[in-house]
């Protein structure tokens, strides 16, 4: 019998040995927040129940508007069978980097669903190492597979969220409107004012900074 050709831009991992299999339902895993010099990188799983309604409208969250993608949150969360969201700090992404802070966030999210979901579909070109299931990597999936969107939503509505709190906190910064990312704005805080405690210290343009920290301790 001839094999149905993969689905381009997409990798594959099995199940690890001996791992049951949970169902046939698919967790669809997305991020927000790996470019940005400040504040966490957040990540979403989320696993949709087939029986219930299809939710119209959802794609990529850097394709929606502000207001549609609170207005699909909502749906998101209330639609589920199961969502996960998790967020790793700033610290941490010094720690570790930001491509293992990022591994680190998706498998921590599916762990959280996999009692629903027996495969893991992730927007990029990656798998992270230690899911306790099956992986998908989906290049280019937030704009593929719906659950993806979903994740995608649920992780930069998350973000967002976050960033609004940081700029209560640290208000010369300007995070409600970059939330975080380098913009001339952003960078020329940096150089006003030195990182804040939330500032990525390993991304470049936050260590040459530093030389300003009004911040550190002592």
């Amino acid at each position: 019998m001839r094999q149905r050709a993969p689905l381009a831009g997409v990798r594959a991992r099995p199940a690890p040995a001996g791992a049951a299999a949970v169902s046939a339902l698919v967790a669809g895993i997305d991020e927000a927040g790996r470019g940005p010099l400040a504040g966490p990188v957040v990540v979403a799983a989320v696993v949709f129940d087939p029986v219930r309604p299809r939710i119209n409208g959802l794609d990529d969250s850097k394709q929606l508007a502000h207001a549609r993608r609170e207005e699909l949150y909502a749906r998101i969360v209330d639609r589920a069978l199961a969502w996960h969201v998790v967020a790793i700090d700033a610290a941490e992404i010094d720690r570790i980097n930001i491509y293992q802070a990022t591994m680190l966030g998706m498998r921590r999210a599916m762990e959280a669903v996999a009692h629903v979901a027996g495969l893991a579909r992730i927007d990029g070109n990656a798998i992270p190492p230690g899911l306790p299931c099956a992986a998908e990597a989906w290049v280019g999936g937030d704009a593929r597979d719906r659950s993806i969107a979903a994740a995608s939503i649920l992780a930069k509505v998350t973000r967002d969220r976050a960033m609004l709190a940081l700029h209560g906190e640290f208000p010369a910064y300007g995070f409600d409107g970059h939330k975080g990312y380098g913009t001339p704005a952003h960078l020329a805080a940096l150089r006003a004012h030195g990182p804040c405690p939330q500032h990525r210290r390993s991304f470049a343009p936050v260590r040459e900074a530093g030389a300003r920290d009004l911040f550190a301790a002592g």
